[in-house]
């Protein structure tokens, strides 16, 4: 309830501003009052408007930087901020990859098997009587 509040605040401050900064004049604007621009000016007196509209938007982003404060505060003390689509995607479960399977050479040419001479084996003794 109190962030909402301070969001629609925020707003009406931010759109206030705009419309304040739109309706003041610049630093040059008494450049033509020399060539009689400046009789459009008088409607709050001399200095009555400028001070007057600076000093509301000085309050508005006095408003606006408290209120951001606020915000910003109220913020963090959530109990549960909302999901975003970036927070959903990371707490979801990825399948493993599928184990790679790998087969053994394949042996294209058959062995050479070379044999050595035959050994010729010792005579055999007779076997010895015992006594």
């Amino acid at each position: 309830m109190l962030h909402t509040v301070l969001t629609i605040i925020q707003v009406f401050a931010s759109a206030f501003i705009i419309g304040l900064v739109l309706l003041q004049r610049g630093r040059g604007a008494e450049a033509g009052a020399g060539f009689g621009a400046g009789a459009s000016g008088t409607m709050f007196g001399a200095r009555g408007a400028v001070t007057g509209l600076s000093r509301t938007t000085a309050v508005l982003a006095a408003v606006f930087m408290i209120n951001s404060l606020a915000l910003a505060y109220s913020g963090k003390r959530a109990a549960a901020p909302p999901k975003t689509v970036l927070d959903q995607l990371t707490t979801e479960t990825v399948p493993a990859p599928a184990p790679i399977v790998t087969t053994p050479p394949v042996v294209t040419s058959a062995p050479v098997i070379t044999t050595a001479p035959a050994a010729t084996a010792p005579p055999a003794s007779k076997p010895v009587p015992k006594q």
